[in-house]
């Protein structure tokens, strides 16, 4: 059952030590603003609570993992203060997960686009099943996916961070996207996906607390200087999101 509501919605669950984090949105799991301003807050929540020793990200219903950030929010951006608001959603979300003393398993059952990779990318070990193929379209409408960049190129490489931007029309499948580090396995259903997951996952929150923080602190360094980068590009974006391709472009989209 997925959700309905217009800002979408946002559920933890916290069983055995472990949190999944399941997020929904009724436009194929999409982010509103409100949506990741909430899902930051939680990361950051949960960060600090020692019941937790890992978190398990994952969305709603069996289509869409995640729509990237919400398109009828970015075809209303009017000036430069609201665009670089806009673009700093996905930034902060990022910079949540990067500075969590948890690590993050995501769990990725369907096509994901956009800020939607970006949080794969941004996860400490992601599986996925064959149908979770990926798209940086962000070119294609006069922007890119600067806020994203660093966390795919960092999971990713630069030459696959490259692939995927410049191809922006082109879906990735998700043995491509394996092959190139996003996905650490992808399985045929999500049956065989969550049975993984959970044995995965329940192994992995037995050990050392202390030592799974601290191989985040490892798997993330170097990117101290995350919290200022993806603010700028995040300003890069929302200027560019005013530029006349992109106001063209979007007026293509709308009704």
């Amino acid at each position: 059952m997925t959700t309905t509501r217009e800002n979408g919605s946002l559920y933890t669950n916290v069983e055995n030590k472990i949190a999944t984090l399941e997020f929904g949105h009724p436009a194929s799991n999409s982010f509103p603003s409100e949506l990741l301003k909430r899902l930051e807050k939680e990361i950051n929540r949960l960060s600090e609570d020692d019941s937790v020793n890992l978190i398990i990200l994952k969305s709603e219903g069996e289509k869409a993992f995640c729509a990237g950030a919400s398109f009828d929010e970015l075809m209303e951006i009017e000036n430069r203060e609201s665009g670089k608001e806009f673009f700093s959603g996905f930034a902060n979300v990022i910079n949540a997960m990067r500075t969590c003393k948890k690590l993050i398993i995501g769990r990725v059952q369907g096509k994901t686009v956009g800020g939607g990779v970006g949080l794969v990318a941004a996860c400490d070990y992601a599986m996925a099943t064959d149908a979770a193929a990926i798209k940086l379209s962000e070119l294609s409408i006069g922007i890119g996916p600067f806020v994203i960049a660093p966390a795919v190129e960092r999971k990713m490489g630069v030459a696959a961070l490259g692939e995927l931007t410049l191809a922006a029309h082109e879906w990735k499948n998700a043995y491509w996207a394996k092959e190139k580090g996003l996905y650490a396995k992808v399985f045929e259903s999500i049956k065989d996906l969550d049975k993984e997951i959970e044995i995965f996952s329940e192994k992995l929150a037995s050990y050392n607390p202390q030592a799974l923080q601290e191989m985040k602190r490892i798997l993330w360094k170097n990117t101290a200087d995350w919290g200022n980068l993806l603010e700028e590009r995040a300003a890069v974006s929302g200027e560019l999101v005013l530029s006349d391709f992109t106001r063209e472009a979007l007026s293509k989209f709308r009704k």
